[in-house]
């Protein structure tokens, strides 16, 4: 439960440049389901601040609702952090960073969050350029409400109660790269020696930073037919799993070479095929980046910096904000005073 304080063991954990251990990067308890993919981003959260060498309080933690939205309490608990309405967490990124630039913003989503409801202010975050890492945690279904298709499932994806989607999905990194975005990758959950650099560079890069994270459902989308995440393309039938119990189960994770290929294992006898971008792969290169995702092999689901755009103005730039937070700021010596205030008004008379 939330309520319960983790316990401080952190005697021969390795400091980082602040003297602070990856604990002081940790959040409260996670009550997400065990096996959940959306811990081991937490996970990742945790390790690329701590190798950041970053202080937690300047970050400031954005969601809007679902499981996914849940986690940001689970990292950063010294940083600041607003749960928002439905899909609307955008604009209150793009809020706060208007009058705050000098935080890291981290933006946490879920598929249904992102692409259903909220598409509109993550199409507008993105053409405004609003300088944040935004994540989508992918897994295909609506975890927080039982288990409805969300607007990334596949065609042809059986939900675990039978019902067969047929309409096609929308698929974030393809949407970002045909809206603009600077930044556009795309991670696994279980394959945390790529997500951590993915992580950091999404961090350091100026502008609006969008990893599409396979995140899995243990709970609704770990079944025959379902093309997501830890259950695709099943090889076998399992029994359906009580919605009111989650067996306990290994955190799933994979390592393989930089332009190779894997299939991993999930829970139930399912797999997933992973394919990681080569060394010699050009992040620069827009129309590379859209001719590699529709033209994959097959089932196989990219990961890795797709494209990165270093030359765009961000937000703050591109409208002349100031570097210097609102709340900082010495109004005394901004305000034109009265004078300057009563000539304006001459011109209205």
């Amino acid at each position: 439960m939330t309520s319960i304080v983790k316990p401080r063991i952190d005697k021969h954990l390795r400091r980082n440049q602040l003297g602070l251990t990856v604990r002081d990067y940790e959040g409260v308890m996670s009550t997400l389901c065990a096996g959940c993919g959306h811990d081991s981003v937490t996970a990742a959260f945790v390790q690329a601040f701590h190798e950041m060498n970053l202080e937690p309080h300047r970050a400031a933690k954005v969601s809007g609702i679902g499981c996914s939205s849940k986690t940001t309490a689970y990292f950063l608990g010294q940083s600041s952090g607003i749960n928002s309405v439905h899909g609307r967490m955008p604009s209150v990124a793009t809020g706060a960073a208007a009058v705050n630039p000098d935080l890291y913003y981290i933006g946490v989503s879920g598929d249904g969050d992102s692409l259903s409801i909220g598409i509109g202010q993550f199409a507008h975050a993105i053409r405004r350029n609003l300088n944040m890492l935004y994540c989508i945690e992918n897994n295909g279904v609506y975890g927080l409400t039982k288990g409805q298709f969300s607007a990334s499932a596949d065609i042809g994806t059986k939900a675990k109660y039978g019902e067969v989607n047929e309409q096609p999905p929308i698929d974030p990194v393809l949407l970002a790269l045909s809206l603009g975005a600077t930044f556009v990758a795309r991670g696994f959950s279980g394959d945390k020696k790529q997500l951590v650099p993915l992580m950091k560079a999404a961090l350091a890069h100026k502008g609006f930073a969008l990893i599409d994270i396979v995140s899995p459902c243990v709970t609704f989308n770990d079944h025959k037919g379902s093309t997501k995440s830890y259950a695709h393309t099943y090889e076998y039938y399992h029994p359906v799993i009580h919605a009111d119990f989650v067996p306990e189960e290994a955190e799933i994770t994979a390592e393989y070479q930089d332009g190779g290929a894997i299939t991993v294992p999930m829970h139930h006898g399912g797999n997933v095929t992973l394919r990681k971008l080569g060394r010699d792969y050009d992040p620069r290169d827009r129309d590379q980046a859209f001719h590699l995702l529709r033209t994959r092999e097959g089932s196989e689901v990219l990961t890795g910096l797709l494209y990165i755009d270093e030359t765009k103005p961000d937000m703050g730039d591109m409208n002349r904000l100031p570097d210097e937070p609102l709340n900082v700021m010495d109004y005394s010596k901004l305000c034109p005073g009265s004078a300057k205030l009563a000539e304006v008004m001459k011109g209205y008379s």
